[in-house]
Parts: structure tokens; C-alpha cells; sequence
């Protein structure tokens, strides 16, 4: 199973009845103190960038939409240097890939997008959004673990976070991974069910979004 195949088992169709909540942009703020924690006391780094996925729906409102993030997004990147990137993929998945060395700046720009789909009425149509980490040098949290990326994965349709470390292949660290909830669990609303920890493999460069 390829990424986003996992990903249409993970957040799609499946995981309507799944769902607990509406979509709620304001919990990605949790990230903010997170991103402090996970260096300071697990030894990984932001690497600079996030993601928003969501899934399209063919109407000139959601365009849009669409339309009016991207324009905005645009706009604000001379004042917080956020770049954002619109991707497509094979399985029907939009995705919204933002740089910004700055976690603020990159956070806000991150809500910005799912705030106006929410608003404009397509929170439904919002599935994840996805915060990669690397090791810091020098610091390790599984022993001697090669330099991978590893990830926070917000589920909007749960309306929680959970750890994924993928160790090559189709395996994952589930020590790594445990560990990861262990400490953040109550700085984030970690999904306390682990059968919704679902794996989105990376590909490519190391991101999921490849």
C-alpha cells in the first residue's frame, strides 16, 4: 500500500463514521509549544515545512475557495516569507506544502488555508495536516536511528494527533512513536485510540506529500 493509498484508508470515505468532530482549525495551534518540546526534550527539529491535505470537490464555490487561500497565501509571503506550493496527486488529493523557517509564521499561514475552507463551508472536505521532524545532531531517540523524517499527523476528522515514524520500507518505529505520545500527550490532544495511528508512508524525497 503507497501513501496515499494509505491515506484514502486513513482519513477518506472510512473514516466518515469515524469522524467525532467538525473540523476545527484552532487545534493546529497546539503545534506551536509542541514544536519546543519535541526538540528541547526529544532531540527533533522542525524541518521547516507542513502540509494540508484535503479533498476537492467539483463545484465553482469550492474553486473558489481554493482560489481565495492561494491568493492570500500569495500575498502574505513578501511580509512572512511562507512559501506555499498547490499539489495534486493520482488519487484525487489536494495538498498545500508550506516552507517557512519561522514555526509562527508557517503555523498561521497553515490555519490561514483550513480556516477559509471551514468558513467558506467545505471543513468537511479538510482530512490532515502533517508536521515533519528530523533528529537534531547529536541527539537521538532510538539509539542509533538513521537521519529519517518523522511525523505529527493531524486527523481533522478526529479532531486528534498521533505519532508516525517510518523506518524504511513499510515498518515504523512503534517505540519511537510511543514514546513521542507518552510525552506530548496533554500539550497535544493525542489520539487515544491507536488503531487510528494510521501509517501514510513516505515516498520520494521523505515526505509524504511526494
Amino acid at each position: 500500500m503507497g501513501l496515499l493509498d494509505g491515506l484514502r484508508q486513513a482519513l477518506g470515505l472510512g473514516a466518515e463514521t469515524a469522524a467525532t468532530r467538525p473540523a476545527d482549525p484552532e487545534d493546529l495551534f497546539g503545534m506551536s509549544t509542541a514544536y519546543v518540546t519535541m526538540a528541547a526534550d526529544l532531540g527533533f527539529e522542525s524541518v521547516g515545512c507542513a502540509a494540508l491535505c484535503f479533498s476537492s470537490v467539483d463545484s465553482t464555490d469550492f474553486a473558489d475557495a481554493v482560489d481565495e487561500v492561494a491568493a492570500i497565501l500569495e500575498a502574505g509571503e513578501a511580509e512572512t516569507g511562507t512559501v506555499a506550493e498547490f499539489q495534486g496527486d493520482t488519487h484525487g488529493y489536494d495538498w498545500i506544502v508550506l516552507e517557512d523557517d519561522d514555526v509562527e509564521d508557517l503555523l498561521t499561514s497553515l490555519h490561514f488555508a483550513a480556516d477559509t475552507l471551514v468558513e467558506r463551508g467545505f471543513g468537511s472536505r479538510l482530512l490532515a495536516a502533517l508536521f515533519p521532524f528530523r533528529k537534531a545532531a547529536g541527539d537521538a531517540l532510538s539509539g542509533d536511528a538513521p537521519d529519517r523524517p518523522i511525523y505529527w499527523v493531524y486527523s481533522f476528522r478526529r479532531g486528534a494527533y498521533y505519532p508516525f515514524a517510518p523506518t524504511g520500507g513499510h515498518e515504523r518505529d512503534d517505540a519511537v512513536e510511543f514514546k513521542l505520545a507518552s510525552v506530548l500527550d496533554g500539550e497535544l490532544d493525542v489520539e487515544d485510540d491507536e488503531g487510528y495511528w494510521y501509517p501514510l508512508w513516505p515516498e520520494g524525497r521523505g515526505h509524504p506529500w511526494d
